[in-house]
Protein backbone atom coordinates (compact mmCIF):
# COMPACT_ATOMS: atom_id res chain seq x y z
CA UNK A 1 0.00 0.00 0.00
CA UNK A 2 1.26 3.51 -0.78
CA UNK A 3 0.08 7.06 -0.33
CA UNK A 4 -1.60 8.85 2.54
CA UNK A 5 -3.14 5.70 4.01
CA UNK A 6 0.27 4.76 5.44
CA UNK A 7 0.45 7.66 7.87
CA UNK A 8 -0.63 5.68 10.92
CA UNK A 9 0.04 2.09 11.94
CA UNK A 10 -0.66 -0.19 14.87
CA UNK A 11 2.61 -1.50 16.30
CA UNK A 12 1.62 -2.59 19.79
CA UNK A 13 -1.26 -4.80 20.95
CA UNK A 14 -2.07 -6.71 24.12
CA UNK A 15 -4.76 -8.16 26.32
CA UNK A 16 -4.69 -8.11 30.10
CA UNK A 17 -5.57 -11.19 32.09
CA UNK A 18 -9.15 -12.11 31.19
CA UNK A 19 -11.95 -14.49 32.19
CA UNK A 20 -12.62 -13.75 35.89
CA UNK A 21 -9.93 -11.70 37.62
CA UNK A 22 -11.15 -11.20 41.17
CA UNK A 23 -7.89 -9.79 42.48
CA UNK A 24 -7.65 -6.92 39.97
CA UNK A 25 -9.41 -3.57 39.68
CA UNK A 26 -10.41 -2.11 36.32
CA UNK A 27 -7.52 0.35 36.69
CA UNK A 28 -5.09 -2.53 37.19
CA UNK A 29 -6.37 -4.24 34.04
CA UNK A 30 -5.87 -0.98 32.13
CA UNK A 31 -2.30 -0.81 33.40
CA UNK A 32 -1.53 -4.45 32.66
CA UNK A 33 -2.80 -4.20 29.08
CA UNK A 34 -0.99 -0.88 28.53
CA UNK A 35 2.36 -2.21 29.78
CA UNK A 36 2.05 -5.29 27.60
CA UNK A 37 1.14 -3.29 24.48
CA UNK A 38 4.10 -0.94 24.93
CA UNK A 39 6.40 -3.91 25.47
CA UNK A 40 4.97 -5.51 22.33
CA UNK A 41 5.86 -2.36 20.39
CA UNK A 42 9.28 -2.11 22.00
CA UNK A 43 8.60 1.43 23.25
CA UNK A 44 8.53 3.07 26.68
CA UNK A 45 5.75 5.19 28.19
CA UNK A 46 7.80 8.30 27.40
CA UNK A 47 7.00 7.77 23.71
CA UNK A 48 3.25 8.11 24.30
CA UNK A 49 1.94 11.62 23.65
CA UNK A 50 -1.67 10.70 22.83
CA UNK A 51 -4.17 8.80 24.93
CA UNK A 52 -7.71 7.48 24.43
CA UNK A 53 -9.90 5.85 27.03
CA UNK A 54 -13.58 5.57 27.95
CA UNK A 55 -15.82 3.73 30.35
CA UNK A 56 -13.94 4.33 33.61
CA UNK A 57 -13.82 7.31 35.94
CA UNK A 58 -15.68 10.61 35.92
CA UNK A 59 -12.86 12.40 34.08
CA UNK A 60 -11.81 9.74 31.60
CA UNK A 61 -9.28 9.69 30.13
CA UNK A 62 -7.58 12.04 32.63
CA UNK A 63 -7.96 9.63 35.57
CA UNK A 64 -6.69 6.63 33.67
CA UNK A 65 -3.80 8.58 32.14
CA UNK A 66 -2.75 9.72 35.62
CA UNK A 67 -2.98 6.14 36.92
CA UNK A 68 -0.70 5.03 34.09
CA UNK A 69 1.74 7.87 34.70
CA UNK A 70 1.07 9.50 31.33
CA UNK A 71 0.82 13.20 30.47
CA UNK A 72 -0.62 13.20 26.93
CA UNK A 73 -0.90 16.32 24.79
CA UNK A 74 -3.79 14.82 22.79
CA UNK A 75 -6.71 12.93 24.33
CA UNK A 76 -9.96 11.32 23.23
CA UNK A 77 -12.83 10.21 25.45
CA UNK A 78 -15.41 9.56 22.72
CA UNK A 79 -17.99 7.16 24.12
CA UNK A 80 -20.45 5.55 21.72
CA UNK A 81 -20.71 2.12 23.31
CA UNK A 82 -19.18 -0.88 21.60
CA UNK A 83 -18.15 1.18 18.58
CA UNK A 84 -15.98 3.44 20.74
CA UNK A 85 -12.66 1.82 20.02
CA UNK A 86 -12.89 1.70 16.25
CA UNK A 87 -13.95 5.37 16.33
CA UNK A 88 -11.03 6.17 18.64
CA UNK A 89 -8.59 4.37 16.35
CA UNK A 90 -9.85 6.53 13.47
CA UNK A 91 -9.47 9.67 15.57
CA UNK A 92 -5.95 8.64 16.56
CA UNK A 93 -4.99 8.19 12.90
CA UNK A 94 -6.44 11.62 12.11
CA UNK A 95 -4.51 13.19 14.98
CA UNK A 96 -1.30 11.60 13.76
CA UNK A 97 -1.94 12.78 10.20
CA UNK A 98 -2.48 16.32 11.49
CA UNK A 99 0.70 16.26 13.59
CA UNK A 100 -1.12 16.49 16.92
CA UNK A 101 0.35 13.25 18.24
CA UNK A 102 3.01 10.72 17.35
CA UNK A 103 2.07 7.72 19.48
CA UNK A 104 -1.49 7.24 20.73
CA UNK A 105 -2.34 4.57 23.29
CA UNK A 106 -5.89 3.19 23.35
CA UNK A 107 -6.69 1.25 26.51
CA UNK A 108 -9.70 -0.35 28.19
CA UNK A 109 -10.36 -2.56 31.19
CA UNK A 110 -13.40 -3.90 33.03
CA UNK A 111 -14.27 -6.31 35.84
CA UNK A 112 -17.76 -6.86 34.48
CA UNK A 113 -17.78 -10.52 35.53
CA UNK A 114 -16.15 -10.28 38.95
CA UNK A 115 -18.54 -7.58 40.13
CA UNK A 116 -21.60 -8.89 38.31
CA UNK A 117 -23.75 -8.90 41.46
CA UNK A 118 -23.09 -5.23 42.14
CA UNK A 119 -23.81 -4.38 38.53
CA UNK A 120 -27.10 -6.26 38.70
CA UNK A 121 -28.14 -4.21 41.72
CA UNK A 122 -27.56 -0.98 39.81
CA UNK A 123 -28.44 -2.08 36.29
CA UNK A 124 -31.93 -0.63 36.34
CA UNK A 125 -30.52 2.76 37.34
CA UNK A 126 -27.97 2.98 34.55
CA UNK A 127 -29.94 5.08 32.12
CA UNK A 128 -32.66 6.57 34.32
CA UNK A 129 -35.64 8.08 32.58
CA UNK A 130 -34.35 11.39 31.26
CA UNK A 131 -33.83 12.54 27.71
CA UNK A 132 -35.08 10.53 24.73
CA UNK A 133 -35.10 7.26 26.68
CA UNK A 134 -37.88 8.51 28.95
CA UNK A 135 -40.34 7.54 26.24
CA UNK A 136 -39.24 3.89 26.28
CA UNK A 137 -38.37 3.23 29.92
CA UNK A 138 -42.03 2.94 31.05
CA UNK A 139 -42.47 0.01 28.66
CA UNK A 140 -39.60 -1.95 30.19
CA UNK A 141 -37.38 -2.10 27.13
CA UNK A 142 -34.02 -3.66 27.96
CA UNK A 143 -30.99 -3.63 25.72
CA UNK A 144 -31.37 -7.30 24.86
CA UNK A 145 -35.08 -6.84 24.15
CA UNK A 146 -34.24 -4.17 21.58
CA UNK A 147 -31.88 -6.53 19.78
CA UNK A 148 -34.50 -9.27 19.96
CA UNK A 149 -37.10 -6.97 18.38
CA UNK A 150 -34.70 -6.17 15.56
CA UNK A 151 -33.95 -9.85 15.00
CA UNK A 152 -37.65 -10.65 14.80
CA UNK A 153 -38.11 -7.94 12.18
CA UNK A 154 -35.31 -9.40 10.05
CA UNK A 155 -36.90 -12.83 10.37
CA UNK A 156 -40.24 -11.38 9.25
CA UNK A 157 -38.83 -9.37 6.35
CA UNK A 158 -36.37 -11.90 4.93
CA UNK A 159 -37.27 -15.31 6.30
CA UNK A 160 -34.16 -15.56 8.43
CA UNK A 161 -34.45 -18.54 10.77
CA UNK A 162 -33.43 -19.20 14.35
CA UNK A 163 -31.35 -22.09 13.06
CA UNK A 164 -29.36 -19.72 10.87
CA UNK A 165 -28.76 -17.36 13.78
CA UNK A 166 -27.76 -20.33 15.91
CA UNK A 167 -25.11 -21.28 13.37
CA UNK A 168 -23.34 -18.00 14.18
CA UNK A 169 -22.92 -19.11 17.78
CA UNK A 170 -21.81 -22.58 16.67
CA UNK A 171 -19.14 -21.21 14.32
CA UNK A 172 -17.94 -18.75 16.96
CA UNK A 173 -17.48 -21.66 19.36
CA UNK A 174 -15.62 -23.65 16.71
CA UNK A 175 -13.19 -20.74 16.35
CA UNK A 176 -12.89 -20.44 20.13
CA UNK A 177 -12.05 -24.14 20.42
CA UNK A 178 -8.69 -23.35 18.78
CA UNK A 179 -7.98 -20.40 21.08
CA UNK A 180 -6.57 -21.42 24.49
CA UNK A 181 -7.44 -17.97 25.88
CA UNK A 182 -11.16 -18.28 25.08
CA UNK A 183 -13.45 -18.72 28.08
CA UNK A 184 -15.65 -21.34 26.41
CA UNK A 185 -14.12 -23.88 24.04
CA UNK A 186 -16.33 -26.99 24.22
CA UNK A 187 -18.23 -27.60 20.96
CA UNK A 188 -21.91 -26.71 20.75
CA UNK A 189 -24.58 -27.63 18.23
CA UNK A 190 -27.49 -25.77 16.70
CA UNK A 191 -29.79 -27.82 18.93
CA UNK A 192 -27.81 -26.71 21.99
CA UNK A 193 -28.41 -23.10 21.03
CA UNK A 194 -32.10 -23.54 20.25
CA UNK A 195 -32.91 -25.58 23.36
CA UNK A 196 -31.22 -23.27 25.85
CA UNK A 197 -33.07 -21.12 28.38
CA UNK A 198 -34.94 -18.20 26.83
CA UNK A 199 -33.51 -14.77 27.62
CA UNK A 200 -35.48 -12.47 25.29
CA UNK A 201 -37.52 -14.02 22.52
CA UNK A 202 -36.08 -15.22 20.15
CA UNK A 203 -32.70 -15.23 21.92
CA UNK A 204 -31.77 -18.15 24.12
CA UNK A 205 -28.67 -17.94 26.30
CA UNK A 206 -26.20 -19.06 23.61
CA UNK A 207 -27.46 -16.35 21.25
CA UNK A 208 -26.03 -13.85 23.77
CA UNK A 209 -22.48 -12.84 24.56
CA UNK A 210 -20.68 -14.11 27.64
CA UNK A 211 -19.58 -11.86 30.47
CA UNK A 212 -15.92 -11.62 31.44
CA UNK A 213 -13.29 -9.47 33.04
CA UNK A 214 -10.44 -8.18 30.94
CA UNK A 215 -8.64 -5.32 29.30
CA UNK A 216 -6.97 -4.52 26.01
CA UNK A 217 -4.59 -1.93 24.63
CA UNK A 218 -3.54 -0.81 21.16
CA UNK A 219 -0.72 1.57 20.24
CA UNK A 220 -1.15 3.65 17.08
CA UNK A 221 2.00 5.42 15.86
CA UNK A 222 3.09 7.79 13.14
CA UNK A 223 4.85 6.36 10.11
CA UNK A 224 8.18 7.90 11.06
CA UNK A 225 8.10 6.08 14.41
CA UNK A 226 7.53 2.65 12.84
CA UNK A 227 11.26 1.89 12.35
CA UNK A 228 11.78 2.30 16.11
CA UNK A 229 9.18 -0.35 16.92
CA UNK A 230 9.86 -4.01 17.59
CA UNK A 231 6.97 -5.42 15.57
CA UNK A 232 5.99 -4.98 11.91
CA UNK A 233 3.30 -2.36 11.34
CA UNK A 234 -0.33 -2.98 10.60
CA UNK A 235 -1.56 0.08 8.73
CA UNK A 236 -4.85 1.84 9.30
CA UNK A 237 -6.00 2.06 5.71
CA UNK A 238 -9.44 3.57 6.10
CA UNK A 239 -12.17 4.17 8.66
CA UNK A 240 -15.76 5.30 9.02
CA UNK A 241 -18.13 6.17 11.83
CA UNK A 242 -21.85 6.81 12.07
CA UNK A 243 -24.49 7.47 14.72
CA UNK A 244 -28.05 6.36 14.04
CA UNK A 245 -30.52 6.65 16.95
CA UNK A 246 -31.14 6.04 20.63
CA UNK A 247 -34.90 5.49 20.74
CA UNK A 248 -36.29 2.61 18.74
CA UNK A 249 -39.01 4.85 17.28
CA UNK A 250 -36.31 6.90 15.55
CA UNK A 251 -34.67 3.88 13.91
CA UNK A 252 -35.76 3.95 10.29
CA UNK A 253 -35.26 0.25 9.58
CA UNK A 254 -34.65 -2.46 12.20
CA UNK A 255 -32.89 -4.57 9.56
CA UNK A 256 -30.19 -1.97 8.72
CA UNK A 257 -27.40 -1.14 11.16
CA UNK A 258 -25.21 2.00 11.20
CA UNK A 259 -22.40 -0.19 9.83
CA UNK A 260 -24.06 0.29 6.43
CA UNK A 261 -22.66 3.83 6.50
CA UNK A 262 -19.46 3.37 8.53
CA UNK A 263 -18.47 0.35 6.46
CA UNK A 264 -19.04 2.06 3.13
CA UNK A 265 -16.92 5.02 4.27
CA UNK A 266 -14.14 2.79 5.57
CA UNK A 267 -13.88 0.75 2.39
CA UNK A 268 -14.02 3.84 0.17
CA UNK A 269 -11.27 5.57 2.16
CA UNK A 270 -9.13 2.44 2.20
CA UNK A 271 -9.54 1.93 -1.53
CA UNK A 272 -10.55 -1.71 -1.14
CA UNK A 273 -13.74 -3.72 -1.50
CA UNK A 274 -15.32 -6.31 0.82
CA UNK A 275 -14.30 -9.03 -1.64
CA UNK A 276 -10.64 -8.28 -0.87
CA UNK A 277 -10.97 -8.74 2.89
CA UNK A 278 -9.38 -11.87 4.35
CA UNK A 279 -10.85 -11.80 7.89
CA UNK A 280 -13.56 -9.90 9.73
CA UNK A 281 -13.69 -9.05 13.41
CA UNK A 282 -17.26 -7.98 14.21
CA UNK A 283 -18.87 -6.97 17.47
CA UNK A 284 -21.12 -9.87 18.45
CA UNK A 285 -23.03 -9.12 21.62
CA UNK A 286 -25.82 -11.17 20.01
CA UNK A 287 -25.94 -13.48 17.03
CA UNK A 288 -28.18 -11.09 15.10
CA UNK A 289 -25.54 -8.37 15.41
CA UNK A 290 -23.09 -10.52 13.45
CA UNK A 291 -25.64 -11.32 10.75
CA UNK A 292 -26.83 -7.79 10.05
CA UNK A 293 -23.29 -6.34 10.22
CA UNK A 294 -22.05 -8.83 7.62
CA UNK A 295 -24.88 -7.70 5.36
CA UNK A 296 -24.30 -4.01 5.94
CA UNK A 297 -20.54 -4.24 5.38
CA UNK A 298 -21.29 -5.70 1.96
CA UNK A 299 -20.17 -9.30 2.43
CA UNK A 300 -23.60 -10.40 1.28
CA UNK A 301 -26.80 -8.70 0.18
CA UNK A 302 -29.52 -7.40 2.48
CA UNK A 303 -31.59 -10.33 3.63
CA UNK A 304 -28.97 -12.85 2.46
CA UNK A 305 -27.16 -13.16 5.79
CA UNK A 306 -28.91 -16.37 6.81
CA UNK A 307 -27.95 -18.43 3.74
CA UNK A 308 -24.47 -16.82 3.79
CA UNK A 309 -23.87 -18.07 7.33
CA UNK A 310 -25.24 -21.57 6.70
CA UNK A 311 -22.24 -22.45 4.53
CA UNK A 312 -19.76 -22.24 7.45
CA UNK A 313 -18.09 -19.19 5.95
CA UNK A 314 -17.34 -17.74 9.41
CA UNK A 315 -15.12 -20.60 10.60
CA UNK A 316 -11.36 -20.21 10.75
CA UNK A 317 -11.14 -22.28 7.56
CA UNK A 318 -14.14 -20.68 5.86
CA UNK A 319 -14.39 -18.16 3.04
CA UNK A 320 -14.59 -15.24 5.49
CA UNK A 321 -13.14 -16.20 8.88
CA UNK A 322 -15.03 -14.03 11.33
CA UNK A 323 -14.37 -13.43 15.01
CA UNK A 324 -11.40 -15.72 14.76
CA UNK A 325 -10.73 -15.77 18.51
CA UNK A 326 -14.28 -16.90 19.31
CA UNK A 327 -15.73 -13.42 19.65
CA UNK A 328 -17.92 -12.09 22.40
CA UNK A 329 -20.08 -15.20 22.11
CA UNK A 330 -17.31 -17.54 23.28
CA UNK A 331 -13.92 -15.85 23.89
CA UNK A 332 -14.46 -12.84 26.17
CA UNK A 333 -16.76 -9.87 26.54
CA UNK A 334 -15.86 -7.45 29.37
CA UNK A 335 -18.51 -4.79 28.89
CA UNK A 336 -17.17 -3.16 25.70
CA UNK A 337 -15.36 -5.45 23.27
CA UNK A 338 -14.45 -3.09 20.44
CA UNK A 339 -10.77 -2.85 21.35
CA UNK A 340 -10.50 -6.65 21.41
CA UNK A 341 -11.53 -6.68 17.75
CA UNK A 342 -8.52 -4.55 16.83
CA UNK A 343 -6.15 -6.69 18.90
CA UNK A 344 -7.32 -9.89 17.24
CA UNK A 345 -7.22 -8.38 13.75
CA UNK A 346 -3.63 -7.21 14.22
CA UNK A 347 -2.60 -10.52 15.73
CA UNK A 348 -3.97 -12.36 12.70
CA UNK A 349 -2.34 -10.00 10.19
CA UNK A 350 1.01 -10.48 11.92
CA UNK A 351 0.63 -14.24 11.89
CA UNK A 352 0.86 -14.40 15.68
CA UNK A 353 -2.45 -16.07 16.54
CA UNK A 354 -1.00 -19.49 17.30
CA UNK A 355 -3.49 -22.34 17.16
CA UNK A 356 -6.28 -20.17 15.84
CA UNK A 357 -4.17 -18.48 13.15
CA UNK A 358 -5.90 -18.07 9.79
CA UNK A 359 -3.92 -18.68 6.59
CA UNK A 360 -4.49 -17.66 3.01
CA UNK A 361 -4.42 -20.38 0.32
CA UNK A 362 -0.66 -19.81 -0.16
CA UNK A 363 -0.02 -20.33 3.57
CA UNK A 364 0.62 -16.69 4.36
CA UNK A 365 -1.23 -14.75 7.08
CA UNK A 366 -4.20 -12.58 6.11
CA UNK A 367 -3.28 -9.34 4.34
CA UNK A 368 -6.46 -7.31 4.89
CA UNK A 369 -8.85 -7.23 7.82
CA UNK A 370 -11.91 -5.28 8.83
CA UNK A 371 -12.88 -4.55 12.44
CA UNK A 372 -16.36 -3.18 12.99
CA UNK A 373 -17.80 -2.24 16.36
CA UNK A 374 -21.43 -1.55 17.22
CA UNK A 375 -22.66 0.49 20.17
CA UNK A 376 -25.88 0.62 22.12
CA UNK A 377 -28.72 -1.14 20.29
CA UNK A 378 -27.37 -0.48 16.80
CA UNK A 379 -27.05 3.19 17.83
CA UNK A 380 -23.52 3.68 16.53
CA UNK A 381 -20.89 1.98 14.40
CA UNK A 382 -17.18 2.35 13.79
CA UNK A 383 -15.38 0.43 11.06
CA UNK A 384 -11.64 0.21 10.42
CA UNK A 385 -9.84 -1.47 7.53
CA UNK A 386 -6.35 -2.74 8.40
CA UNK A 387 -3.56 -4.08 6.21
CA UNK A 388 -0.01 -5.34 6.48
CA UNK A 389 2.87 -4.65 4.14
Amino acid sequence: MTGPHRKAAITGIALSDCDRVDEATPYALHAQAARRALADAGLTPDAVDGFASAGLGTLAPAEVAEYLGLRPRWVDSTSVGGATWEVMAAHAADAIAAGHARAVLLVYGSTARADIKAKRRTANLSFGARGPLQFEVPYGHTLIAKYAMAARRHMYEYGTTLGQLARIAVQARENASRNPDAMFRDPITVDDVLSGPMIADPFTRLHCCIRSDGGAAVLVVAEDLVPDCAKPPVWILGSGEYVSHTTMSQWDDFTVSPAAVSGRLAFERAGVTPDEIDIAEIYDAFTYMTLVTLEDLGFCGKGEGGPFIEKNRLRHDGELPTNTDGGGLSAQHPGMRGLFLLVEAVRQLRGEAGGHQVHRPDGSPPALAVASGTGGWFCSAGTVVLGRD
